[in-house]
């Protein structure tokens, strides 16, 4: 009898599981149970939908259920949730949701990937009418279907990458935004001068934003959200709310399977993807990660990575042993014309990790100074003042900044030094560098702060 492997989510992770397990050991017959009524969609592009420049939900999905049966012999189930799981018994209670039938399938191995819920802060009225998330393609069609409405007022609660790309969008959709961020500043991890030009942008763009103080209450007409109150007693009518403040591992069946939940309540895993029981597998954003540079325990949840994993974790099952080696959290975003990057430690992680850590800043064009077009590009090195080591880096500034974060990304994981990067041999040409590449100049700076140190 061919070994049975059930696969709990459709999206990024347990698709690129399903899908390698499939490749691998094509014997295997596989369930995937997904509890929405889309796989395999493009979950960052959701800003750019609700916005317009994406027309419809179906341009978000690489791959639909149909595909995944018909080409890949792998039946895919949507509006199928998986209710419980009994490890003793090997099986998943699966609920259908649009029939309500309940049915109880059996596993020989199981893979988790639930990945995360939006974190809903404790505010009276946060559950109201016209309080909208983002995280689904059904989100997606609700909440633009709202702004289609003539919305002309929103109030976005939380300061992420989500809320700030939704602020872009909504903005140039002819709504008026307002941000409420209860932290000092956007973007915390970035350096402070990176967060006040953040802030400015969206200010020259129309966007309201509130940095130190969050929203008391959510205040209601007929059951439907119009007010917000702040703590300082002021209210904001609005036509309506979307939280942006962050999201939670979707841990529950697994903590109610007895499996081992670790920082923030994700899954623990080892580097194989495997949980506690070891025919479980788990990937993608409900479980714990490594930090590669410092080996602690992270939660870091992003698509590049849930899609690693899920490739690693689908090998293992079929009988591979591949090793996920950890996350730096690399990151990039857009916001009007600015875009954001950032990859490995801040300096205050470095420091509170025990790192001799400094930082330095350098702004460079991202093109010869005589070749028209060129924008400037700020970069910050994080580093170990005793040894060098390149430890963080984050960019603001034109859309080449990604690339230029990139590279810093990979010689963090090759363990380089500011030293090594600063003899790089990298690209020039006017339309695309300077002589002296943005990335040189910085760590040019940096090695200057480690030559101090060590004399």
């Amino acid at each position: 009898m061919a070994e049975k492997l059930i696969v709990i989510g459709g999206t990024a992770a347990g698709l690129s599981a399903a899908s390698k397990a499939k490749r691998v050991k094509p014997e295997l017959e596989i369930q995937v149970f997904e509890k929405s009524g889309y796989i395999s969609y493009g979950a960052c592009g959701l800003p750019y939908f609700v916005g317009g420049m994406i027309a419809e939900p179906d341009d978000l999905v690489a791959v639909n259920a149909e595909t995944m049966r018909n080409k890949r012999g792998i039946p895919t189930w949507i509006h199928h949730e998986v209710t419980s799981i009994n490890r003793g018994e090997k099986t998943v209670a699966v609920k259908n949701l649009d029939t309500g039938e309940e049915r109880i399938h059996p596993y020989d191995k199981l893979v988790i990937a639930t990945g995360a819920v939006p974190a809903a802060p404790p505010i009276p009225g946060i559950h109201s009418e016209g309080v909208y998330y983002l995280r689904t393609v059904e989100d997606g069609i609700r909440l633009k279907a709202t702004v289609q409405r003539e919305a002309k007022s929103a109030v976005i609660i939380g300061g992420g990458f989500i809320g700030l790309e939704l602020a872009e969008e909504l903005t140039l959709s002819g709504v008026s935004v307002t941000i409420f961020e209860q932290l000092p500043r956007l973007l915390p991890f970035l350096d402070p001068v990176f967060s006040q030009s953040v802030l400015e942008n969206l200010e020259r763009h129309g966007v309201k934003v509130h940095t130190g103080t969050g929203v008391a209450e959510i205040l209601t007409q007929d059951g439907r959200a119009r007010w917000v109150r702040t703590p300082q007693g002021e209210t904001l009518e609005t036509d309506f709310v979307l939280v942006s403040a962050g999201v939670k591992p979707a841990s529950g069946l697994a903590g109610q399977a007895g499996l081992t939940l670790g920082l923030k309540g994700a899954i623990v895993v080892d580097d194989e993807m495997r949980t506690s029981d070891p025919d479980i597998w788990a990937c993608g954003d409900c479980v714990q990660m490594k930090q590669l540079i410092t080996g602690e325990p992270v939660y870091v949840p992003l698509g590049t990575t849930a899609n690693k994993q899920g490739r690693i974790a689908g090998g293992n099952v079929a009988g591979g042993h591949d090793t996920f080696k950890g996350v730096l959290g690399s990151t990039v975003t857009k916001v009007f014309e600015q875009y954001i990057a950032s990859t490995g430690l801040s300096l205050e992680q470095a420091q509170a990790a025990g790192y001799q850590a400094v930082s330095t800043m350098i702004t460079k064009m991202d093109r010869a100074s005589y070749y028209p077009g060129g924008r400037d590009n700020q970069i910050c090195l994080i580093f170990d003042r005793k040894t060098g080591r390149l430890l963080g880096a984050q960019g603001i500034g034109s859309e080449s900044i990604a690339g230029r974060i990139n590279v810093l990304a990979t010689a963090i994981t090759c363990g380089m030094t500011v030293e090594a990067v600063n003899e790089l041999d990298l690209v020039y040409a006017p339309p695309v560098a300077p002589v002296y590449d943005p990335i040189l100049i910085a760590a040019s700076q940096a090695v200057k702060k480690v030559e101090k140190q060590v004399k």
